[in-house]
């Protein structure tokens, strides 16, 4: 029980300090560090325990794998570099996007993806 506990703590570490959301072959990179010898199925399973206990929640990206983040950043939406595949967060919302829904609609909800190149990947 307390290897599992170990390799809980440390995927939330790697969550947290990477402060984006990760994909499962970025958290075992990461948390091989802290713990070696750390698998794959062992990030899956404590991944989806961590979703049930909302500890953490995905992030969907269209035609491309989920990511994880911690929960509880309140409502921000993504960018995604095309060069690196990392996605970073964007504490930012261009607002009420009602207007934009057709005559008749009511809105619930949006999800917000802007794709290019991060800091690191742009050409300078």
């Amino acid at each position: 029980m307390e290897r599992n506990t170990r390799q809980r703590k440390a995927i939330h570490t790697c969550l947290e300090q990477a402060g984006r959301p990760l994909a499962p072959q970025e958290i075992l990179d990461q948390a091989q560090a802290l713990v070696p010898g750390m698998g794959m199925a062992t990030v899956y399973r404590n991944i989806k325990s961590m979703l049930e206990a909302g500890e953490i929640t995905t992030v969907s990206l269209p035609g491309g794998g989920d990511r994880y983040e911690i929960a509880g950043h309140g409502h921000h939406h993504h960018f995604h570099c095309r060069a690196c595949d990392k996605v970073f967060e964007v504490h930012a919302c261009p607002g009420d996007m009602q207007k934009l829904t057709p005559d008749g609609f009511v809105l619930e909800s949006h999800e917000l993806t802007l794709y290019g190149l991060c800091g690191a990947c742009r050409p300078m």
